[in-house]
């Protein structure tokens, strides 16, 4: 086997911004594998998810450096990767951004969309959409404090990261939300991360839900 570019990726990303998206497209190069929110507060991976890998929540809290090894233990033919967002585990942000055998994804989206989107989809309740038929709609109030508050979270995360990356030399791959439905942009994320394959085309199964 190749040596392998990066022992694991990361997508950094905010809520609303088409990281599930995303990581299913990912999800389609056979050494790639993406384990959702990995080190979100309440689940490791996907809702209601309470144990990976024989790691349980407790386990992950206790030692979450040991989760990142676990995946990576799991299948020596891929590259595993998960989505950070800027509320998860503060430990993991620290040292992924130090560790130059992560491979950084940072995934953008316009934040007046995604304070938008994120609002409509409390108010519905469907944070997933992978039917049409099942979609809800809703009006939602638009709350200027609120926004803001979202806009200096949003852009502290992202200067956050970018001064990271330059005082330690990285560099990242950059995605915009609108990015993601390029079948050349995905096959380049694919090579940046180390993939030796490429995909045909892209993985629709999640909807745009508004």
């Amino acid at each position: 086997m190749s040596q392998k570019r990066f022992r694991y990726f990361t997508v950094f990303a905010e809520m609303r911004t088409g990281s599930n998206f995303l990581e299913e497209n990912i999800n389609q190069f056979s050494d790639l594998q993406g384990y959702g929110e990995l080190f979100n507060p309440h689940f490791i991976g996907g809702a209601k998810k309470e144990a990976l890998l024989g790691m349980t929540l407790a386990d992950r809290d206790d030692d979450p450096l040991q989760m990142i090894e676990a995946i990576i233990a799991a299948d020596p033919d891929v590259t595993p990767g998960f989505r950070f967002f800027n509320d998860h585990d503060p430990r993991i942000l620290k040292a992924a951004l130090d560790d130059p055998t992560c491979g950084k994804v940072i995934l953008t989206r316009n934040p007046l969309d995604s304070y938008v989107s994120r609002k409509i989809a409390g108010a519905t309740g469907q944070w997933r959409l992978t039917n049409l038929k099942h979609q809800k709609t809703a009006k939602i109030d638009y709350d200027h404090a609120e926004f803001l508050a979202h806009l200096e979270a949003t852009q502290n995360f992202q200067l956050l990261l970018l001064s990271a990356l330059q005082s330690s030399g990285q560099t990242a791959f950059y995605i915009s939300y609108d990015d993601i439905h390029s079948l050349d942009v995905l096959n380049g994320l694919a090579r940046y991360l180390g993939s030796t394959s490429q995909a045909q085309h892209i993985d629709k199964k999640l909807k745009k839900q508004n």
